[in-house]
């Protein structure tokens, strides 16, 4: 092992070997991979000169706003349109019904979650309305504030249905279905069970257990949905410009649902103003703002307000888990069990489906921990309440909390430091490849460093004893820690085998323009996280050229090769290996060139620094400029019988693994005031292993970022809905959300132990920080609590709830 400080300012790098081979450059002169560099896109952003959908204007463009159901279940009775249709600029009022006569509607089920069934639904709704928030009625007008204008004279009347709102009786005989087609509200169940949990119990000398309970919750990304589509009715080809994550997916599915060949559907993402998972999933307004433009035959841009992203964006985490553990004197984990209840909207979301995240739950749970036993029950079901679907971290939150918080409670009841009990069960860091208690299948991970990484960051022996000074003062700290794994890099295992069409594979070009600059063309794009960053890095060292002579495109399917897009964590290690591959492939033929101008042998030569240069002197040769120029200008200089390839494509499929899992340990120092309720957060630690880093300070951003979203889980965010099933806080001064102001100082670390399944060795690191920090937050408070016998195992933790455990309020 080697230790030191990045370069220009980021976290601290430990790097660590996969299994027995040496961290190896990937590249012959590699200067770019592994720093810390400025993002192409970020002078351009912070000077105000950022594209997004609300950017751009077309010509005859009109916009389109929705009358949205005001509660939660209802029977559409009539909808009179006139008085709107005669308003000022406006071009058309449409129901579920006209949208209907362009626009199939759809179901999303997955074949691989085996009894999984939903409703067909429609881009407007037709006869029923089934969650707050459910367009209805589409009014288009020369401008957005007449378009909202006219709305106000849109009449629906409607009649009330009995909503279901509580998730625990869904399922219940005196429960109305709310889809009788269906049988039951159940959209999905599973069960996994290993065969010796109850003997494992049997002979536990420690068994804990609780319920678990998490609150819904939302994105809230700054740029909120949006898109504009424009359908050529003479080229009969539809233009979607799009603030979203996976260009070719929607590709497909406008495709599909409009009933047009791929070839006539282009899908352009400029900037994205954050995604997090909220932008990665087909929207009715969505289907029906493109179907407008086709039956209006203009572009047609919709963009949601505030207010409305609220009750129409997905919501995410709304979980009740009974969990218990059994773990043996010696402190030795000996099983897990299980019994989580979900809570979706009325349909299942599409084209990822609704069952994923209770699905990952269930295989996460117990995940960095080497028990053999295991026993799983998963309930999904539906409410008449806004769609859930997957948000950043997809069921690792719930998984890691259950299990974190299980783990601190087997500790206090046996009377064991709690990392000192997490030291003695994780996976030894030489027993891989394994296989957890679920079934993943783990390629290297290194808890062991890790938390002996941990250890040393946040001297914890020193905080222990600076929290036992404290109470004896009456002030209640306490130190919370979360060991975790985070699924990345997923192969087709993820969607592909249920159906899905979903790319598994990403692709780059890589091309040498005539200047001797390069263009790569990636199908992964950028929502702020910094893909076009670390592209250009990749590419710069593959190719051998500066940084600055590297341009990045992203975002358009008539330009970019086919892929899966941004989620899952797999922007580095799968679009990153495409670029690397492009890259190289790029630098074969540079040289293949180079040999025939300078009549060498190219294993005579190599490439550094833009230029063609002896291999054993590096004497510089050619310019790339010059290469450029012969092969684009000047190809009656070659042989006949050569052709310069400066333009090369490349696909990068992970095919080793279902996924490839990273791991992590977070720590969190908190202070509880008994009197109040209020929590302090005073220090947060994250050592992160995500394999190859390839900018420091992107991926420590990355993980500050998403600590902080996952503390707004733990601490602060809840989509609150009445009896009726009508959501209380939507708007941005009741729905909280995580402040700078209180945020702890966080410290990142970083263990690499690449994957062997790329030349990159890069797994993901998006989403770690948000799967760790509610579990080290929950547990940092409960240990603070603990002397005084309260405990909270609800999230978000409010005050309201800390006073209650203690006693203080009813």
């Amino acid at each position: 092992m080697k230790a030191g400080r990045s370069a220009q300012g980021g976290g601290e790098v430990v790097e660590r070997p996969a299994v027995e081979a040496p961290l190896h450059p990937v590249t012959e002169d590699p200067r770019h991979i592994g720093t810390s560099r400025e993002r192409p896109s970020a002078r351009r952003l912070v000077q105000g000169q950022g594209v997004y959908v609300d950017d751009i204007e077309l010509p005859r463009m009109a916009h389109v706003v929705f009358w949205r159901s005001p509660v939660a279940h209802c029977r559409i009775l009539k909808i009179d349109a006139e008085a709107a249709r005669g308003m000022p600029g406006v071009v058309m009022v449409a129901d579920g019904r006209d949208i209907a006569t362009v626009c199939k509607p759809w179901v999303a089920t997955l074949a691989h979650l085996a009894g999984m069934k939903s409703a067909p639904q429609h881009a407007l709704a037709i006869e029923r309305a089934c969650w707050q928030g459910e367009p209805v009625v589409a009014v288009v007008a020369e401008t957005r504030e007449q378009a909202e204008d006219a709305l106000q004279l849109v009449q629906v009347d409607f009649e009330r249905l009995t909503p279901v709102v509580d998730m625990e009786t869904a399922l219940d005989p005196a429960t109305p279905v709310i889809h009788p087609e269906l049988g039951d509200n159940l959209c999905f169940t599973r069960t996994l069970d290993t065969g010796g949990v109850d003997e494992a119990f049997a002979h536990a000398a420690a068994v804990v257990e609780t319920t678990f309970e998490f609150g819904r919750h939302t994105g809230v990304t700054l740029e909120p949905r949006s898109q504009l589509a424009d359908w050529n009715a003479a080229e009969q080809r539809l233009t979607v410009y799009h603030s979203f994550q996976a260009p070719h997916m929607m590709q497909d599915l406008y495709a599909r649902q409009f009933d047009l060949p791929e070839s006539a559907v282009r899908v352009v993402c400029k900037d994205v103003g954050g995604s997090f998972g909220i932008k990665v999933h087909a929207y009715p307004d969505d289907f029906a703002t493109v179907a407008l433009s086709m039956l209006c035959r203009r572009p047609v841009k919709f963009v949601a307000d505030r207010l409305e992203s609220f009750t129409s964006d997905i919501h995410a985490r709304h979980h009740r888990v009974r969990a218990r553990l059994a773990a043996s004197q010696s402190g030795e984990i000996l099983a897990f069990e299980i019994d989580d209840l979900t809570g979706i909207g009325p349909y299942s979301v599409f084209p990822r489906t609704s069952a994923i995240e209770g699905n990952q739950v269930v295989n996460l749970v117990g995940g960095p921990y080497k028990h053999q036993q295991y026993r799983a029950r998963l309930n999904v079901v539906f409410q008449n309440k806004t769609p859930t679907c997957q948000y950043r971290g997809v069921g690792h939150p719930i998984a890691c909390a259950v299990t974190e918080g299980l783990v601190d409670l087997a500790a206090r009841k046996l009377r064991m430091d709690p990392l000192e009990f997490r030291k003695r069960n994780v996976i030894p860091d030489d027993a891989y490849p394994a296989t957890g208690a679920s079934g993943i299948k783990l390629e290297v991970l290194s808890h062991e460093a890790c938390l002996q990484r941990i250890e040393t960051l946040m001297d914890y022996k020193a905080l222990r004893a600076e929290q036992v000074a404290l109470r004896q003062r009456g002030i209640h700290r306490g130190i919370g820690f979360a060991t975790l794994i985070e699924l990345t890099n997923p192969s087709a295992a993820f969607y592909g085998v249920g159906g899905a069409r979903i790319a598994s594979q990403d692709g780059a070009t890589a091309r040498l323009d005539p200047s001797g600059s390069v263009t790569v063309m990636a199908s992964v794009g950028e929502q702020g996280q910094g893909n076009d960053g670390i592209f250009r890095q990749i590419a710069a060292d593959a190719i051998g050229v500066e940084l600055e002579m590297v341009r990045i495109v992203t975002g358009d399917t008539d330009v970019t090769p086919y892929g899966g897009g941004t989620w899952a964590s797999r922007g580095a290690g799968i679009g990153g290996e495409a670029v690397l591959l492009a890259g190289q492939a790029l630098r074969a033929n540079i040289l293949k060139l180079g040999a025939v101008l300078l009549k060498r042998e190219a294993g005579d030569l190599t490439v550094r620094r833009g230029h063609v240069v002896d291999a054993q002197t590096l004497e510089k040769l050619l310019p790339f400029s010059e290469l450029g120029r012969v092969a684009y200008y000047r190809s009656d200089l070659l042989p006949k019988d050569f052709t310069p390839e400066l333009m090369v494509t490349r696909h990068y499929a992970q095919r080793d693994y279902p996924f490839i899992f990273t791991n992590g340990v977070q720590a969190s120092y908190v202070e509880v005031d008994a009197e109040t309720g209020y929590v302090k957060l005073l220090k947060h630690w994250a050592v992160e292993d995500c394999g190859r880093v390839i900018n420091p300070r992107l991926v420590d951003e990355q993980i500050r970022g998403a600590i902080v979203q996952g503390i707004g889980g733990a601490l602060l965010e809840e989509c609150l809905y009445d009896e009726e099933g009508l959501m209380r806080n939507a708007n941005l001064a009741d729905y909280l959300l995580p402040m700078s102001a209180e945020m702890p100082d966080i410290v990142v670390a970083h263990v690499q132990t690449l994957t062997r399944s790329s030349q990159l060795g890069a797994k993901g690191a998006g989403e770690a920080g948000t799967a760790g920090a509610p579990a080290a937050v929950m547990n940092a408070i409960n240990d603070a609590l603990a002397p005084l016998g309260a405990q909270v195992w609800s999230q978000p933790i409010t005050p309201e709830k800390i006073l209650r455990a203690l006693g203080h309020v009813p």
